[in-house]
């Protein structure tokens, strides 16, 4: 069974159900509800009828909200990883990260966070932050090339 009329649908239902008009639309609901209690003497029913209407919304919400949610967020991460792809220097390591183990991802985060505490220092010492992040090891170089100075310790382009 395809899933593609559920993909439109939710698109839709979500689009719907995110406008102002439709929260205006259950407030007025839940006022005409709130109203009509007098009338039905605020009966068990009438109680049943207001619990059970937004209990079943809310469990169908879940699930719209979650596979609008799972195509976004795949989308964005399409989009992210042809980024990571098409910048030169960028590391295709970092592709389709989101797939990795809690333990990789650990790793990388802790690189990274690594980079932006040195980046950090760099700024209060009066640097640049615009290096490229290495994510294995750093050849000897690298060091040389962040403060500015070239293989032969001079600054300057790299020999």
């Amino acid at each position: 069974m395809s899933g593609k009329w559920f993909s439109k649908f939710s698109s839709f239902l979500s689009t719907m159900t995110g406008r102002p008009v439709t929260f205006v639309l259950a407030v007025v609901m839940v006022i005409v509800w709130a109203l009509t209690g007098p009338l039905f003497h605020y009966s068990d029913t009438w109680q049943l009828v207001i619990n059970t209407s937004t209990t079943i919304v809310t469990f169908l919400m879940v699930f719209l909200i979650q596979n609008t949610q799972n195509r976004d967020t795949a989308a964005m991460q399409i989009k992210l990883d042809e980024l990571i792809r098409a910048l030169e220097g960028a590391h295709n390591a970092l592709l389709d990260l989101e797939e990795l183990e809690e333990k990789d991802l650990t790793r990388f985060r802790k690189h990274y966070e690594k980079l932006a505490q040195e980046a950090r220092t760099a700024l209060r010492a009066g640097g640049s932050d615009t290096d490229s992040p290495f994510v294995d090891n750093r050849d000897d170089g690298d060091e040389d090339r962040r403060s500015g100075k070239g293989r032969d310790g001079k600054t300057g382009a790299a020999v």
